[in-house]
């Protein structure tokens, strides 16, 4: 469901710029609002979300699916931990539709997808690593590496129940907005995948934006 925000770029509180192959890393306190802005268009921005008060408590896809019932995130979707709870609020949203199935690239599934000579590229889970590594005052560890989403992603289900990744549905400037809930901590890998025609073999930055409540 596209549904457009009300809020000025000039009145967040926080803005940075993330490159392709990059990772953001920070907390947002329950009523903040941020925006994930797609710069130049079809850009994955692989995102996982974790309970600032008790990181084992995290984004499920699973308790969010089965308590929405649809597969696809978009504007109304609330987003749920591993206990039910519901963490943030899709309030605002350009691109109609973000995908929270089809998981985040590793050297395993570039292998898989790819060939044996791409096992060795970039990929989120590294990014994803290499946060947790650089940044241990936020307490998450390799088996925090759970449920993600893909925002600004097309991966439809297929009839016969499988996925397929599709010719990517956003476009620059195009954004997602959530509202938190809860305090939570948000880790983004913006995707450096070279090998998916979905972005023309060609990452590109993202924008992080927050606002007070």
């Amino acid at each position: 469901m596209i549904k457009e925000s009300n809020l000025s770029i000039d009145t967040a509180v926080f803005r940075e710029v993330v490159w392709a192959g990059d990772y953001y890393l920070g907390k947002v306190s329950a009523g903040q609002t941020f925006r994930i802005l797609d710069l130049e268009g079809n850009q994955a921005a692989d995102t996982l979300f974790f309970c600032a008060d008790n990181p084992a408590e995290r984004y499920s896809a699973t308790d969010t699916i089965r308590e929405q019932h649809n597969v696809y995130l978009t504007a109304g979707s609330l987003l749920r931990s591993n206990e039910n709870r519901a963490m943030l609020e899709i309030v605002a949203d350009t691109c109609g539709r973000h995908d929270t199935l089809g998981g985040a690239c590793a050297t395993e599934s570039n292998t898989v997808r790819y060939d044996l000579e791409k096992r060795c590229m970039h990929a989120c889970r590294d990014s994803w690593m290499l946060a947790i590594a650089e940044k241990p005052e936020y307490g998450l560890s390799k088996r925090d590496i759970s449920h993600n989403i893909n925002f600004f992603m097309n991966v439809p289900v297929t009839e016969d129940g499988g996925l397929s990744f599709a010719d990517g549905i956003s476009g620059a400037g195009k954004y997602v907005e959530l509202k938190a809930l809860v305090d939570v901590y948000v880790l983004i890998s913006n995707c450096p995948q070279l090998n998916n025609p979905c972005n023309a073999y060609n990452p590109t930055p993202i924008e992080y934006l927050v606002w007070d409540a």
